[in-house]
């Protein structure tokens, strides 16, 4: 059997234990076991599995996914997200669609103390959804509108996508996290301006405004209610870039100012705290257990010399790198209708981060590799709302049980085309992303 033939039965082996609703990360070790043991025999396979474990997890920079997971967590059980939307809604309410645009305020907020799509999507519907029925919203506009913010829990920093990419690309976490902040500010004023345009293209699915009501002013205790995230976000941030502490003491610090945040609020219980470190517990062994199944499956793609013959084939096409870029997050946003954003990176990146690194952007090689990243996690949100899967879809429908879950896709295709605008501009102009990493040394 040829080598491209070995590949082919290992991604097909994989492919056929997911539909057959497998675990991703079972699917994967097993796909990558079976490839391993037909290419290289059993005693090489013990082996490999014997110490790849440990060279795994031996590594200090993989604390920052369970530190950064239960800061998330902490928001999220601690009441944070009804103050972020509180203060949004009063900014917002002048304006037609002014709650949905609130509850894209409040998610990129939400985000940047989570790091999480999914807990994004699902902490603000629980508070912005009933509201925004209540005010006359349709389900169409209200489920889209929070199926999309939830992905600026990615993309705002911190990120966990973007994490595991520093890890795997072997690149500057705090870098990364600086190129992701210009692109998650034009991702949320872009839903926002989406939001504005369907409101007004397509009546009826957000109530008009009334001037004749006024607008309520901000009170002290609106911005008493946020100052808390405020002041999480700026001791954070302003430390790893301040140079206090590395992004991996900065995880730490942020998880335990965002308890003390929570605290504050007066919703923390024992038993709300006691789930906090269960889903930390829980998101981190499915993080880790599919970090072992894709370095398996990795190994034994290697071993077939697949990769390294797609990255020369790629290089003698004489093709230009933006379309060899395009190509792969086109494949990425196809692969993102079977697969979960953690398991398509710690796959693929492997794969195609050496045919970047071979090709000439005109950029310094990190500043291409971070670029890359960008573009990769901009992808990955693009999937976590696309059909046939769009989980963040699923998810947000999921909690409005009286919306059809055909209406949720419906709902998030102003935004869908807001992301193809951003990528394209992202794309075409690089400079956009890499503006704040020239300011850290």
């Amino acid at each position: 059997m040829s080598p491209f033939a070995h590949a082919l039965v290992i991604f097909g082996a994989m492919l056929l234990l997911m539909a057959l609703r497998t675990p991703i990360a079972v699917a994967m070790f097993a796909a990558g076991a079976l490839g391993y043991l037909v290419q290289a025999g059993a005693q090489p396979l013990l082996s490999f599995l014997n110490n790849m474990a440990f060279a795994r997890f031996a590594s200090y920079d993989l604390s920052v996914i369970p530190l950064f997971l239960l800061m998330g967590n902490f928001a999220t059980q601690g009441g944070i997200s009804r103050a972020l939307f509180a203060f949004a809604s009063r900014v917002m309410s002048r304006f037609q669609g002014g709650l949905a645009m609130a509850a894209v305020l409040a998610s990129a907020a939400f985000g940047a103390i989570c790091g999480s799509s999914v807990a994004t999507a699902a902490t603000i519907t629980s508070v912005a959804l009933p509201e925004m029925r209540r005010h006359g919203y349709s389900g169409r506009l209200a489920t889209g509108t929070l199926a999309a913010g939830g992905t600026l829990g990615i993309l705002i920093p911190p990120s966990v996508p973007l994490v595991i990419y520093a890890i795997l690309a072997e690149q500057n976490i705090a870098k990364l996290f600086a190129a992701a902040m210009v692109p998650g500010i034009i991702a949320t004023l872009g839903y926002m301006v989406a939001i504005a345009v369907y409101v007004r293209l397509v009546p009826g699915h957000a109530p008009s405004v009334d001037a004749s009501q006024g607008h309520p002013p901000l009170q002290m205790g609106d911005w008493i209610g946020i100052a808390p995230i405020a002041a999480v976000f700026c001791i954070v941030f302003g430390g790893i870039y301040g140079g206090f502490f590395t992004p991996t003491e900065g995880a730490a610090v942020g998880a335990a100012s965002t308890f003390v945040a929570a605290l504050l609020k007066r919703e923390l219980t024992m038993a709300k705290l006691a789930q906090c470190f269960y889903a930390t517990a829980e998101g981190s062994a499915m993080v880790f257990l599919i970090f072992l199944g894709a370095d398996l499956m990795n190994a034994s793609l290697a071993l077939t010399q697949v990769p390294n013959q797609l990255a020369g084939l790629v290089h003698g096409w004489g093709v230009s790198p933006l379309m060899v870029v395009t190509g792969i997050l086109v494949f990425y946003v196809v692969l993102g209708s079977v697969m979960d954003e953690l398991s398509m990176l710690l796959l693929t990146i492997p794969i195609f981060f050496p045919i970047i690194n071979g090709l000439d952007f005109g950029l310094p090689k990190e500043s291409a590799a971070i670029w890359f990243g960008i573009m990769v996690l901009m992808t990955v949100g693009f999937g976590m709302l696309a059909p046939p899967v769009g989980l963040n879809v699923y998810v947000v429908n999921g909690m409005a049980k009286d919306v059809p879950i055909g209406e949720s896709y419906r709902g998030v295709m102003p935004f869908l085309i807001s992301d193809t605008l951003r990528m394209v501009l992202l794309l075409l102009f690089p400079g956009i992303s890499l503006y704040l990493v020239g300011f850290i040394r």
